[in-house]
């Protein structure tokens, strides 16, 4: 998961034989001028609707670093992440935070690299068919890609022998807000393909 107050990135992978797929992707928004216990709330609850609804066995969730261009948004990442941990820790999932230079690395082979870089990295190594949108779900599968490596002792391809990651159509079209969300956040899902039997959400 890629945190933020305003929009929180998540994709799903799925590994196989054969690399890693996207079960799901999306951006859990909430709404701006809300009270900030509000859209906490918000996205604690969207959170664990979707960590119950995908069974992870691993979230991964963009780390903290210590020097910040604007602190408030540090803050503000900060405390959506709280969240997203309470959720985890309330469903017995096991959370992994990576930096994002590391992340960036591991995708583009540049840790200082900027959102357009890390989207066309995610689309290759994907196989998607367009670049995901917006850069949070970009962020949020790269996420899951580094993730799935540290676990797999994969590559982020995928690919511990040299068969290419399977394709997939997530985080292309949005649908509106999820059923059951609560009102004070939406989730727009990409296309999702099948239920997963072990996933990563991230």
């Amino acid at each position: 998961m890629d945190p933020g107050l305003v929009d929180t990135g998540y994709g799903v992978l799925e590994a196989d034989g054969r690399g890693f797929t996207v079960i799901d992707a999306g951006v859990v928004s909430t709404v701006a001028g809300q009270p900030l216990e509000a859209r906490l709330n918000a996205i604690h609850a969207a959170v664990h609707r979707l960590m119950v609804d995908r069974a992870p066995g691993l979230v991964v969730v963009e780390d903290l670093y210590t020097e910040y261009k604007f602190p408030r948004t540090a803050i503000l990442m900060g405390h959506a992440r709280g969240v997203i941990y309470l959720a985890a820790r309330q469903l017995g999932v096991t959370v992994l935070a990576l930096s994002a230079s590391e992340v960036k690395r591991a995708i583009t082979g540049n840790g200082a690299a900027g959102k357009t870089q890390m989207q066309r990295g995610v689309q290759t190594l994907l196989g998607l068919k367009d670049l995901p949108r917006p850069s949070h779900v970009a962020d949020a599968l790269g996420l899951a890609l580094t993730g799935m490596a540290r676990v797999t002792g994969r590559t982020p391809t995928g690919r511990p022998v040299a068969s290419a990651p399977r394709g997939a159509s997530a985080a292309g079209a949005w649908r509106g807000a999820a059923e059951g969300e609560p009102s004070e956040a939406r989730v727009r899902r990409g296309a999702a393909e099948g239920e997963p039997s072990g996933n990563m959400i991230t």
